[in-house]
């Protein structure tokens, strides 16, 4: 995992989960006892990840980020950087709290899951202060893991079963890339990366999209335009390339998306021309706290490039006011402008849904002004990519399979419905026609090389 995470965005986390908890708890005496103690043991437990990482590389922002632990209704810390240092230093192992046996005595009496949700909370707490330093290590997740393990031994020992799986640190360990082997005579060197040229002329092979194509060439043009007026010492008006897609699914949404984001690296505005494609589960999860710190990854990996997001609208779709998504959008909204001159967001999706979600948080509306509509292929588009997929993959079509395709193409687009997929629906088509030709050539005496490439009639009919 790796992000950068203010001391300040910590402890609202923090509070956040602190607060969500307690209230999951009925009795009122074992709320007062969580509510006094939680801070107090959870600072403890922070010093112990610091401790596993590296005792001695406590830095200020460390004790910024000691002293963002505490929640609503008690003392504020103000521990100095020496206390952090020796508190890291000494540190010497994991207590359970008290208040963690009430949980479990509850949890025997009641039938409840009380203990073990407090691990997962743990658990999330500690990834969040991991990242003082932008990294969760392998040595921090396992501490992470260790303290986690520790009070899920109590809870068997007490015969709590298993409500579900506690959450692991392994998956937010911050990988590093693989390190590149030194160059050898025999190693070929990297392509170049394409040209704006070799990129518009990519974006013209696309089948259909001609208002896209000319949408995109101007939004170059405007780009163009606005660093030579910055070269020239004249003032540049501000200015969003972020982008919404509007359309059907199978319209090319993101192939275009890919292609600016490399086109975006080649006349200057993005460092490195990457596109990370997410949707709504790639950036919220199912636990408080657990989504900043999930769409903080997606997020990074995007930076340079475009992080693309489709159906995007499922972000904001529930009428429930806590639903994680929301999150979600604020961490996006706040890394939109943190990183405003090397990332770019392009969110895809339906049109009516998608104007609702642009309409759902105003953030949203000021960021996201530019939009394009890719339209849905008309019968003969579908016919000129059902062409292309048969030369890309070595196939022909008969004259009879010709015609029929054009027929029947020309019918799926003349009786589409909110089902219609656009050219996933034409790969589909051509994906069923191969194995159904597999099938029929297979049963021939040495097939000639022109019978291993035509497509029949009977290859490309819709029926199984």
């Amino acid at each position: 995992m790796s992000g950068t995470v203010t001391a300040s965005e910590a402890h609202k986390q923090y509070s956040e989960i602190i607060t969500a908890y307690r209230k999951l708890i009925p009795d009122p005496a074992l709320r007062a006892a969580f509510g006094r103690q939680a801070d107090g043991w959870l600072r403890q437990c922070v010093l112990g990840l610091w401790q596993a990482d590296d005792a001695s590389s406590i830095t200020p922002r460390h004790v910024e980020f000691y002293n963002s632990l505490w929640s609503p209704g008690n003392p504020v810390p103000s521990a100095l950087y020496w206390e952090v240092a020796s508190g890291v230093a000494n540190f010497d192992g994991l207590q359970p709290p008290a208040f963690f046996g009430d949980l479990r005595r509850y949890d025997q009496a009641r039938g409840t899951a009380l203990a073990r949700r407090l691990v997962d909370q743990l658990t999330l707490i500690l990834l969040l202060f991991a990242a003082v330093d932008n990294v969760v290590s392998e040595r921090e997740a396992a501490y992470v893991n260790a303290c986690a393990d520790t009070l899920l031994a109590l809870c068997d020992q007490d015969g709590l079963g298993v409500q579900r799986p506690a959450l692991k640190a392994d998956e937010f360990i911050s990988r590093p890339a693989p390190a590149r082997q030194a160059s050898t005579p025999q190693e070929e060197p990297e392509p170049p990366a394409p040209t704006l040229e070799e990129l518009l002329a990519q974006l013209d092979g696309l089948c259909g999209l001609e208002k896209v194509k000319a949408d995109v060439k101007s939004l170059i043009n405007l780009v163009k335009v606005r660093k030579l007026r910055q070269e020239a010492g004249l003032p540049v008006p501000p200015m969003s390339l972020h982008l919404v897609f509007l359309g059907n699914p199978g319209t090319g949404k993101t192939t275009v998306a890919r292609l600016l984001a490399q086109i975006y690296r080649a006349v200057g505005v993005l460092s490195k021309g990457q596109l990370v494609e997410v949707d709504r589960s790639g950036l919220v999860a199912g636990f408080v706290g657990q989504t900043a710190l999930k769409a903080q990854e997606a997020i990074q990996k995007a930076i340079g490039g475009v992080l693309f997001i489709d159906e995007a609208y499922a972000l904001a779709n529930s009428e429930n006011a806590n639903d994680f998504g929301r999150e979600a959008i604020e961490v996006l909204l706040k890394n939109m402008e943190d990183h405003r001159d090397d990332l770019i967001v392009i969110v895809a999706g339906y049109t009516d849904e998608m104007e609702r979600f642009i309409h759902s948080n105003p953030g949203l509306e000021s960021r996201f002004n530019k939009y394009l509509y890719f339209e849905d292929y008309n019968g003969s588009q579908l016919m000129e990519i059902f062409r292309s997929m048969c030369q890309k993959n070595g196939y022909t079509l008969s004259e009879e399979g010709e015609r029929f395709m054009e027929k029947d193409l020309q019918a799926l687009y003349d009786q589409r419905d909110e089902n219609f997929g656009n050219a996933r629906d034409a790969r589909n088509l051509f994906e069923r026609a191969v194995a159904r030709q597999a099938d029929r050539v297979a049963q021939l005496e040495g097939p000639t090389r022109e019978q291993l490439m035509e497509l029949l009639p009977e290859d490309l009919e819709k029926g199984d």
